[in-house]
């Protein structure tokens, strides 16, 4: 990730997880989820939270890719996405 994103982020834990829960599948399968807050929609109470967490899953990642490189290169774009969640970005205003 990149060091300037590295540094805005605070609070949020990222993951790897097999397969996604069942109502991420329910909605069509996803190959990462942002959970929590984002940073714009924080007030003053936000204090005490636990983590936010991004989480990417490891069975649809590869069974999307076929080389190491495509898979690498996903995992970065997918992170990078639930990162914009977390800034409040919507995925039709995301650019990836």
């Amino acid at each position: 990730m990149p060091p300037r994103f590295q540094d805005l982020l605070r609070n949020v834990a990222v993951t790897v997880e097999d397969v996604p829960p069942r109502f991420v599948r329910l909605e069509g399968g996803a190959l990462g989820l942002y959970e929590g807050t984002p940073i714009g929609l924080r007030g003053t109470d936000y204090t005490m939270a636990l983590p936010d967490k991004i989480s990417v899953y490891r069975r649809p990642l590869l069974a999307a890719c076929n080389t190491q490189r495509e898979l690498r290169d996903e995992v970065r774009l997918t992170v990078l996405h639930e990162v914009g969640h977390y800034f409040g970005i919507e995925d039709a205003d995301l650019p990836f």
